[in-house]
């Protein structure tokens, strides 16, 4: 009996030192989870990205590091400028170039192709056709083009067979592509890419032919019809250099190959141009108000977003400049995620938290949280200021 009840003393400490050590445990998961939500919210208090003036600033004495650091405008707080060497737990909320450039070949599936002319009277003259295109594996343009069309003509003439360019002629190529825009008013606006190229025929036998002609008969519902005739056949343009121009006076920078090569395109590249006329079209009051709410702009002209990708959206804003009502300024905003999105949904849901807090900021909604009101915590940045004055 003596055992037994030793035994059950011992037990009943051993269930009392298991419920203290959970208890613990329980304690220590809710400090780490508090000091892990402190951190998260720390992060979007400063963010790094470039800041280019609108009119070029090249030649100038630019004392305000506007190259190397991002100002936060002063709508969630007093502005400052953050040294991105310093930027430890700040979020990234722009694509960077090479992410934007392999976007928007990705995107676009047709362009105008450069070549040097061999023709008798514009010999040596650049001359542009309209082509189609699909990318391989590497993010290289692949064309399938006709023996018989000028552009092919001059490929064969002054790409393919002046490899050294004894002939004095360029053996390179250049494709231009952009995205498409809403309306032509608008066109200056969308980001585009120039590929300056050599050119490769691809042979019938290449390891990536199967796929390649998969690829194009998808794109290209007209491609099936063809490829097959011997007077067509399958060019690969190999980059030796990349241009990239985000939009009219936003940035416009060369891409170096191999970062474009490992670059992936944005999660929301095939439907970001939905989007954003969706946006621009059916939520005029919604950016408007977070217009004058979040970015705090007097004399609102119009607001239009420009485009969206997993990390934000960019909006630009056009107010009026004094006392005169047309003489207007244009300026462009980041509004960044608080998190990048996976999804069209999940970037949807991001938006409407942006229009909802700039409604309740707007509204004079108190949540009884003095530290964190409405929009405060919204990422926000003046990505181009109007310099054409």
């Amino acid at each position: 009996m003596l055992h037994n009840n030793n035994t059950i003393k011992y037990n009943c400490r051993l269930r009392r030192g298991s419920r203290d050590n959970i208890i613990f445990t329980t304690i220590i998961l809710v400090i780490c989870g508090m000091l892990f939500h402190v951190r998260q919210v720390h992060s979007f208090a400063t963010v790094t990205a470039p800041c280019l003036p609108l009119k070029s600033s090249i030649g100038r004495n630019n004392n305000n590091n506007q190259i190397r650091c991002a100002t936060v405008v002063a709508v969630n707080g007093e502005a400052s400028s953050t040294d991105q060497a310093q930027s430890e737990y700040m979020w990234e909320l722009r694509l960077n170039v090479n992410e934007k450039a392999r976007t928007v070949a990705s995107v676009c599936t047709s362009g105008t192709l450069c070549t040097v002319s061999g023709h008798e009277g514009i010999q040596g003259a650049p001359f542009g056709s309209y082509v189609d295109y699909v990318l391989d594996d590497g993010g290289n343009p692949v064309l399938l083009m006709n023996d018989m069309s000028m552009h092919t003509i001059n490929i064969e003439q002054n790409a393919l067979n002046n490899e050294d360019g004894s002939n004095g002629a360029s053996n390179l190529v250049t494709l231009f592509t952009q995205l498409a825009s809403d309306t032509s008013e608008q066109s200056q606006d969308v980001s585009r890419c120039s590929f300056t190229c050599k050119v490769e025929k691809i042979p019938d036998d290449s390891p990536d032919m199967d796929i390649l002609r998969m690829r194009y008969s998808i794109t290209h519902v007209y491609a099936d019809q063809v490829m097959d005739s011997p007077i067509f056949s399958f060019y690969r343009l190999v980059p030796e250099k990349i241009y990239f121009v985000g939009g009219f006076g936003v940035i416009a920078k060369w891409v170096d190959i191999g970062d474009y090569k490992n670059a992936a395109p944005d999660i929301l590249s095939k439907d970001a141009a939905i989007i954003v006329k969706k946006l621009n079209r059916e939520f005029t009051e919604d950016l408007e108000g977070m217009a004058t709410h979040l970015l705090g702009v007097d004399k609102l002209e119009y607001i239009r977003v420009t485009n969206v990708d997993r990390l934000g959206m960019d909006v630009r804003v056009t107010r009026q400049q004094g006392t005169r009502r047309n003489k207007l300024m244009t300026d462009e905003y980041r509004i960044g995620f608080r998190i990048p999105v996976i999804s069209v949904e999940d970037a949807k849901s991001e938006i409407l938290k942006v229009f909802q807090e700039s409604w309740e900021k707007g509204e004079g909604v108190d949540w009884g949280d003095a530290d964190t009101p409405p929009g405060s915590t919204v990422p926000i940045m003046k990505i181009a200021a109007d310099g054409l004055e």
